[in-house]
């Protein structure tokens, strides 16, 4: 396997590798499995009930691995199909898109699957971050990749996997707010962070929304809870008809940017809008059930970063989130149906008790690439 070669202006690059868009096929999805009761409401039982929702959904399409610490695993494996593969991990909390790896593929000398490993502060440090202890999360790329026997590119950049989306022909869509946050690479440019995106998933065109969606402080605005590719050339925004809410002030300002911009191939690029529920809010009843322990608070009356952008993509599927607001929801599946017509929708109720902990269906899964025979990079 060839190491890490330099490119032409001196920067780490990953000669030959790409980041496959998430719509290209899977060989499996990772998840982890929810447990700390400081951020999953009523010992994260609740939460549990989605998770296995979600598994048990994606695993009709494709294999599925959920990851669970030695004190869970057996819960874990009694609740999931008999068909999804339960292994013991140690993780701090189970949102595998952020601590698992960034599967890329190479072509040279034969195709190849590997996995970035970048570095993980909890979404912001130990002033801004989500929990104080992170030291178990920092492992989990290594640990998927040893497990898998795929080659591991570790990298120094703090970078979570929810910022980036790519449409797999070498444009990456990102949020300033989050990548330029100085909680996370404060010493790097913006031309710096361009730079190592460039070398390592393979693209040559980084589209800057300003920020991400209005209420996603944990995360500091990821792009998968604001925006992304149905397939090159066209993108899907978390959009609200409400001029008096907060978030339409960040549709206009995304979609202004989207509208003037072209892909890494100079397409323009079609926006489709997909509008958010609610506004949804933690109720009383659900932040009584959190510890108020080591985590991040969650506080009765805080608006839910709820999204229908997260949702995940598996070989011929969209696993979509539904969040009890029927009108958003019924909504979002048609939307969802009309972008994606080669696919089956598949609708996960209950997702709110995702988003009550900070995230939703995308931010709990990580695509395994499959390399089809005949591969050759687009």
């Amino acid at each position: 396997m060839r190491k890490r070669a330099m490119d032409m202006g001196g920067t780490p690059s990953l000669h030959g590798y790409y980041m496959p868009a998430e719509w290209e096929p899977h060989s499996q999805c990772w998840i982890g499995w929810p447990e700390r009761p400081d951020n999953w409401r009523n010992n994260a039982v609740p939460g549990q009930s989605a998770f296995t929702r979600v598994a048990s959904a994606i695993s009709k399409f494709e294999p599925v691995t959920v990851c669970a610490s030695a004190a869970q695993w057996e819960n874990a494996r009694s609740q999931l199909p008999d068909h999804v593969r339960v292994i013991e991990m140690s993780l701090n909390d189970s949102w595998f898109r952020n601590t698992g790896p960034t599967f890329v593929i190479g072509n040279s000398p034969e195709p190849k699957v590997a996995g970035i490993d970048w570095k993980f502060n909890s979404w912001g440090g130990i002033d801004d971050g989500c929990y104080p202890d992170w030291s178990l999360d920092l492992l989990v790329a290594q640990k998927i990749l040893a497990t898998e026997k795929v080659p591991r590119f570790p990298h120094s950049m703090i970078l979570e996997g929810g910022s980036i989306h790519v449409d797999g022909e070498g444009t990456c869509l990102t949020t300033a707010e989050c990548l330029l946050n100085k909680n996370r690479n404060p010493n790097m440019t913006k031309e710096e962070i361009e730079d190592q995106l460039k070398a390592y998933l393979g693209v040559t065109k980084i589209i800057w929304l300003p920020r991400g969606l209005y209420g996603d402080d944990d995360t500091n605005g990821h792009i998968d809870n604001m925006c992304c590719f149905v397939k090159p050339g066209v993108v899907l925004l978390s959009w609200t008809d409400d001029e008096t809410d907060p978030q339409y002030e960040r549709a206009v300002e995304a979609l202004t940017v989207l509208c003037n911009t072209t892909d890494a191939k100079g397409r323009k690029l079609e926006v489709i809008k997909l509008h958010v529920p609610g506004p949804l809010y933690m109720t009383e009843e659900e932040a009584a059930g959190i510890t108020q322990d080591d985590a991040k608070p969650r506080l009765a009356g805080t608006r839910l970063a709820a999204s229908y952008v997260n949702f995940y993509i598996a070989n011929g599927a969209i696993i979509a989130p539904q969040f009890g607001d029927q009108k958003w929801d019924d909504e979002a599946v048609h939307v969802l149906s009309k972008a994606f017509p080669n696919y089956e929708v598949v609708k996960i109720e209950g997702a709110r008790e995702i988003v009550l902990a900070g995230g939703n269906i995308h931010c709990i899964t990580q695509q395994q690439p499959h390399i089809p025979q005949g591969h050759v990079q687009p």
